[in-house]
């Protein structure tokens, strides 16, 4: 079944350390509300943290669009990292583990594809990036039949 998107929920600007803290909180927020459970809250938050941080350091800074998601059967989060920076001019190569073009430890990226459930790059070297990635709540498993 085809996602349907809500309004989006919030547009929080990426220029600051202080914004990355921001969009850190908003989206633990937003994943407590959907009823994520813990262990996906931190994946949620690891990734949308790891994107920020690219998206100012990387970027020069832009924004973060967070909308909730909805199938008729769960919910679900989606991220979007917008930045109007010098892009990506090899996908593949900053994608793997260990790759940076800056001092970090070349985790974000690839990481936050692991994260989350879906993740998609769109990038023009000279123009910018987005960097969209979406989470659907887990819910609780049920124990199986014949299992304390």
């Amino acid at each position: 079944m085809e996602a349907v998107s809500r309004p989006v929920t919030a547009e929080l600007p990426i220029g600051s350390d202080a914004d990355l803290s921001r969009v850190r909180q908003r989206v633990r927020q937003a994943a407590t509300d959907l009823g994520f459970g813990l262990a996906q809250q931190t994946k949620v938050v690891t990734a949308a943290s790891e994107l920020a941080r690219n998206t100012l350091v990387h970027g020069g800074g832009g924004l973060m669009e967070m909308t909730s998601l909805d199938d008729g059967h769960r919910r679900g989060l989606r991220l979007s990292f917008v930045d109007h920076g010098p892009g990506i001019r090899d996908v593949e190569l900053a994608l793997t583990d260990g790759y940076t073009s800056g001092g970090g430890l070349g985790l974000g990226l690839g990481g936050a594809r692991r994260l989350m459930q879906h993740f998609t790059i769109d990038t023009t070297p000279g123009q910018g990036t987005t960097v969209t990635v979406e989470a659907w709540e887990q819910g609780v498993p049920t124990a199986r039949r014949g299992t304390p």
